[in-house]
């Protein structure tokens, strides 16, 4: 108690919680950007806190980190361009809302979801951090591989109106996920004596492409042709009811966020698509939840938004980051002298307990920036589309660019929006490519690892009982769409048999 007091009285001086405040804004500011991660924003930002005090630098990238992974579901529902990798699955129905005129609903439902799964995820991490994070050092090479299938197995939900298009295009990411140096034996793969091949197709760039770019160049034709697919806005708030129907969506999804978040290697976009899946799986009216449903913006913001928290945990408790973003953030905590692992909460009982409390209000904050931005925010749709998709475009540039300072990074990015604008020409959705493209090399190494280690035996993923588990409910998810459908099929002949005959 007396330690936890002196952590609250951190925050008299106000630098701490200026630090959170500030944090916040840019994050924000740099997630609702097309390309500007939430890794890049915090390594931008991290020179500046070398002169701060530890626990007001630390809160600062920690402010930066949580409002970016919040900032890309702004885009992503506005625009259909997803500003972070972790909010692709939110811009599904979250810009099908949009375009029925109800945005106001949608980013309050995002802002809602994402600080109450980011608050929650805080507290598991404060509570059960320890004891989690052991259970998470129990993925092995089994359960990594299997996690990966079951996050491809989402491929059912998001493949839009047409399965078989989706496992196509999924298939298709798959293989574009091959291209690089050999995972196991380092020799280069589909590279055609290119070397910027050497290193993989990174996903972001494609991910600009699909979505944001193929997005503005549809923008571009609806302006030669004079159309306009988004309906005016209406200004209704999201009613008590409403929400209440997404409370139960907001903890189940808070939960797997934050579980797969602690587990290295996973992170909040992986978090957020199978979150979305669940959603789906358990939606009551799925006709109504593919063509956008609140529990389709609740699900994927508070699943990534509680990676956040679960991405701490093995990097407080065991000193191994969860993802990039805290990659960098054990860095910055080594920069200030403290050392993550077992010992830091007797060591640093005070900061560690100042850095829950400054998460808490970081969260806070975010609900604060949302809700009072949502006005704001919505008025990018009354910008016009002449003026409004240069800069989309322009943005895409300067986003896929940053990356790594590399033109072939823009080309591929032009490359994928132009693939992009045809796939929404013909009725192909985009997430199946980005979610193999995250999930493939994982999976891929996971799997070889597997075999090296069990001289080749295929059913050694099946002798774990976690990858089991894994394994199991991706053949469910996958085969469970197909069985449902041919079952309506058969009930709609036997109801037309019978009528017929009554006739």
């Amino acid at each position: 108690m007396d330690i936890i007091i002196t952590a609250i009285g951190n925050f008299s001086d106000f630098h701490s919680l200026l630090a959170i405040i500030i944090g916040c804004a840019i994050g924000i500011s740099i997630g609702a950007l097309p390309g500007l991660t939430a890794t890049m924003g915090v390594a931008l930002i991290l020179p500046v806190t070398f002169s701060m005090e530890p626990i007001a630098g630390i809160l600062l990238l920690i402010g930066v980190y949580f409002g970016a992974i919040y900032g890309g579901s702004i885009a992503a529902i506005l625009l259909r361009t997803p500003g972070t990798p972790s909010s692709a699955a939110t811009a599904i129905a979250g810009y099908e809302l949009t375009k029925r005129g109800f945005a106001y609903k949608a980013l309050t439902t995002a802002t809602l979801s994402s600080s109450i799964g980011g608050i929650l995820s805080v507290f598991v991490l404060i509570f059960i951090a320890p004891q989690l994070a052991k259970f998470a050092l129990n993925f092995s090479a089994q359960e990594t591989f299997a996690l990966a299938v079951f996050g491809l197995a989402v491929i059912t939900s998001v493949a839009g109106k047409s399965m078989v298009k989706g496992l196509i295009v999924g298939a298709v990411g798959l293989l574009i996920s091959t291209i690089g140096t050999d995972p196991m034996g380092g020799f280069p793969r589909f590279t055609f004596g290119n070397y910027n091949l050497t290193g993989g197709i990174n996903f972001i760039p494609v991910m600009i492409g699909l979505f944001a770019a193929a997005q503005a160049f549809q923008s571009l034709e609806e302006l030669i042709s004079k159309r306009n697919v988004i309906q005016k806005v209406k200004k209704i708030s999201l009613k008590w009811e409403e929400f209440r129907t997404i409370i139960l969506t907001i903890l189940r999804s808070t939960g797997i966020g934050t579980f797969i978040g602690m587990i290295p290697g996973a992170g909040g976009d992986i978090g957020a698509f199978v979150a979305y899946n669940v959603a789906s799986t358990f939606a009551k009216n799925k006709d109504e939840f593919n063509k956008g449903n609140l529990e389709g913006v609740a699900a994927p913001e508070a699943a990534n938004n509680g990676s956040t928290g679960g991405a701490m945990i093995p990097l407080l408790t065991l000193g191994i980051p969860g993802d990039a973003v805290t990659a960098v953030l054990l860095g910055a905590l080594m920069v200030q002298g403290i050392q993550p692992g077992p010992q830091l909460f007797q060591q640093n009982g005070e900061i560690v307990y100042s850095l829950f409390i400054g998460m808490i209000l970081a969260n806070v904050m975010i609900m604060i920036y949302g809700l009072l931005g949502i006005r704001l925010f919505a008025k990018v749709l009354a910008i016009p589309k002449a003026i409004l998709t240069p800069v989309i475009l322009v943005l895409c540039v300067v986003g896929s660019y940053s990356l790594g300072n590399s033109m072939f990074d823009v080309y591929v990015m032009l490359i994928s929006g132009i693939i992009g604008y045809l796939m929404l020409r013909y009725d192909f959705s985009a997430s199946p490519v980005i979610l193999a493209l995250i999930l493939g090399p994982m999976m891929e190494a996971s799997l070889r690892r597997t075999l090296v280690m069990s001289n080749g035996n295929i059913f050694s993923f099946f002798t774990r009982p976690i990858s089991a588990i894994l394994l199991t409910l991706a053949i469910i998810v996958l085969v469970l769409p197909l069985i449902l459908k041919l079952f309506k099929k058969d009930k709609l002949l036997n109801g037309s048999d019978e009528s017929s005959k009554a006739m």
